[in-house]
């Protein structure tokens, strides 16, 4: 029987691939090249090599997709990463960045104001942060780079982790308590005095330390990088994935996400799994990453569809912060959106949206010149800052690599220049600021800041 039944198969196998022969197939002509079916293409099957063609291109599209997804996460992973392995900061540990050079591993940070930056793990247990009185802005993210909290003074703050539960007496002896959804988050204060000595006096006096230590307190305090390089800008190649890889393994799954788990699954990445790709997995995600990467950069460099952004008509000017900070929009999530912000920057809650609510920053992105013309290391520029600028504290315009959205990196240690500093004046209060390889003369030499040639910049001009 078995015999007689292998013959029947192999009949009618020879048979469907003669009727194909006999000019029934059809081959169509796409963007992804021929595809090859038995019949015409209502009536017949994809051939074998069709079928793992379109396999691979599945798997392809999907992992592009899923890179423009999850910048926000991997880069916070990267960022985490960082810190602990390249600057050796412990968990809860501060890591203190204010000079020129301390800030070059970090994504657009402004090169006015020093940054205290403690991730938490909250694995193991409710941690507190002792936020003291002063001149200081503080906010929680988690590992999304959503809110979970905005600290607008002092106190003692409580962070309780995924499943985890509050203590019963913390809120009625003094803990404000927050719920993180992720195990590890941020939490990002500021410095704002002008006075160096009464920030480090405030910087002394925050202490983060495990809820169970709440008796006899041991804060993790801060380390500097001390000359020591890092980097937060996501990793390209295998890399990245391989972080993304590891970061859903260490956070839980939302619901909004499920389906992206689905598209990566076939790539190897799976929750609770090692991610242990093949020769076929690997080579689609090598190139995905980069074209991911490349889509990333169009999404955010030169992307009309992102309403926010918009400033004015005619403007090279837009508004960077192009998602809202709980990434929502009525009827979708932000996917470009944050995108687009993440991609070049870190964090995001609604000080950062001043141009909507009329206090806390302002942050302005070009990437273009007047003319339409990419911005380039090796030409020279001029901004005209008017006089009166409408700020409180300062304004700053802070130049950038493209190529990992940093401080730009220049033997002459200059990214910036702004209103705090001594800057040449003209004589209607207005500021001439001058972008280049070439040195203005005299005074104007004060309002240089000097790119190189060979790289891209982009700059922002903060309020």
């Amino acid at each position: 029987m078995k015999k007689i039944l292998n013959t029947i198969i192999i009949i009618f196998c020879a048979v469907s691939f003669s009727m194909g022969a006999n000019g029934r197939a059809e081959t169509l002509r796409t963007r992804i090249g021929k595809l090859e079916f038995t019949h015409d293409f209502d009536n017949g099957y994809p051939t074998d090599a069709t079928v793992a063609k379109l396999f691979d291109e599945m798997d392809f599209q999907r992992a592009c997709q899923a890179y423009i997804w999850s910048i926000p996460i991997v880069s916070m992973a990267q960022w985490q990463h960082s810190h602990m392995e390249e600057l050796g900061a412990e968990n809860g540990q501060i890591v203190f960045v204010e000079s020129y050079r301390d800030k070059l591993g970090g994504l657009t940070y402004n090169a006015t104001t020093p940054y205290v930056l403690p991730f938490i793990n909250l694995t193991d247990g409710p941690w507190v942060v002792e936020v003291p009185e002063g001149e200081i802005r503080s906010a929680a993210h988690d590992m999304w780079q959503i809110g979970i909290a905005q600290i607008t003074g002092p106190g003692k703050y409580l962070f309780v982790g995924p499943g985890q539960e509050a203590p019963r007496d913390a809120e009625t002896v003094g803990y404000k308590v927050y719920h993180s959804p992720t195990n590890s988050f941020l939490f990002v204060i500021r410095l704002m005095s002008e006075d160096r000595n009464v920030r480090m006096a405030m910087l002394k006096k925050v202490a983060i330390y495990p809820y169970s230590e709440k008796a006899r307190p041991r804060p993790r305090g801060y380390v500097t990088p001390e000359g020591r390089s890092w980097m937060a800008a996501a990793p390209r190649g295998m890399a990245y994935w391989i972080l993304l890889a590891d970061v859903i393994n260490k956070e839980p799954v939302f619901e909004r996400d499920r389906f992206f788990m689905a598209m990566l699954k076939p790539l190897g990445i799976e929750k609770g799994k090692p991610f242990q790709p093949n020769w076929r997995q690997e080579r689609i995600l090598v190139e995905a990453a980069l074209v991911g990467e490349a889509m990333a950069k169009a999404n955010d460099f030169s992307n009309p569809r992102l309403e926010d952004a918009h400033y004015l008509d005619g403007s090279q000017w837009e508004f960077a912060t192009t998602s809202p900070p709980d990434q929502r929009r009525e009827h979708y999530d932000a996917l470009d959106g944050r995108a687009a912000w993440l991609y070049e920057a870190v964090t995001n809650d609604l000080s950062m949206h001043g141009q909507k609510t009329g206090k806390g920053q302002i942050y302005m992105a070009a990437y273009r010149d007047k003319d339409g013309a990419w911005l380039d290391g090796g030409k020279n520029y001029s901004l005209h800052v008017p006089p009166d600028v409408p700020v409180e504290t300062f304004w700053s315009f802070t130049v950038y690599e493209v190529s990992t959205r940093t401080l730009i990196n220049n033997q002459h240690e200059i990214a910036d220049r702004s209103s705090r500093m001594d800057l040449h004046t003209n004589k209607d209060g207005s500021v001439d600021l001058f972008i280049g390889p070439q040195k203005p003369s005299g005074a104007r030499a004060k309002n240089w800041i000097p790119p190189e040639a060979g790289r891209a910049w982009c700059p922002y001009f903060r309020l």
